[in-house]
């Protein structure tokens, strides 16, 4: 698969076949269904699993796009959650996540990459196609939240870098304005 082999389209109710297949009966990482950001602890927690996956089906069915799938061919082999940052309830609780400004942003708060595609470029892909789609519809900003492990000996598997690793973001072409802990940083893309 090369990079060129990869097309991008925003998440849509006739979509939804491909992000079930892409997240599978685990729904990602233990039931998330990419709704960790949008509810408050107790909501995500309660709704693990299958509460989680109606959730986001409802959000979908509704006429929301809450990000994108990555293609190569007709198979669904990555996602990127991204949408205006006031969506994510759950950043308004993150000590270290807190807006640097008050300068409207879209973040990309998640990356899933199917298990035979990782470490083949398709998170930096997903970043840009996500940017691109934030732009499309009127951002001037757009913010990510990876994570940073460049000099360190520690290793978390790739459910656990699930907001992304810094190195993808910065391919993408976004710039660190923040660093909120060792291992986190916040990066963001400006359109001009």
């Amino acid at each position: 698969m090369g990079q060129s082999a990869l097309t991008f389209h925003p998440l849509t109710p006739e979509r939804w076949g491909d992000f079930e297949a892409l997240f599978g009966v685990r729904g990602a990482c233990g039931g998330c269904w990419c709704m960790y950001w949008r509810l408050f602890r107790l909501a995500f927690s309660i709704g693990k699993g299958e509460g989680n996956r109606r959730a986001m089906q409802k959000l979908v069915r509704a006429g929301t796009e809450p990000g994108i799938l990555a293609y190569d061919g007709e198979r669904p082999v990555g996602w990127c959650a991204v949408a205006p940052r006031e969506e994510y309830v759950r950043l308004t609780a993150a000590r270290t996540l807190k807006p640097i400004d008050t300068q409207p942003v879209w973040s990309i708060v998640c990356l899933f990459v199917d298990k035979g595609y990782r470490r083949r470029n398709v998170s930096t892909e997903l970043i840009r196609a996500a940017a691109a789609f934030a732009c499309a519809r009127g951002a001037r900003i757009v913010e990510g939240y990876p994570y940073d492990y460049r000099g360190r000996v520690k290793h978390q598997p790739p459910p656990f870098v699930y907001t992304g690793l810094i190195q993808a973001f910065e391919r993408a072409g976004f710039v660190e304005v923040a660093r909120p802990s060792k291992s986190r940083a916040i990066v963001r893309l400006t359109r001009r």
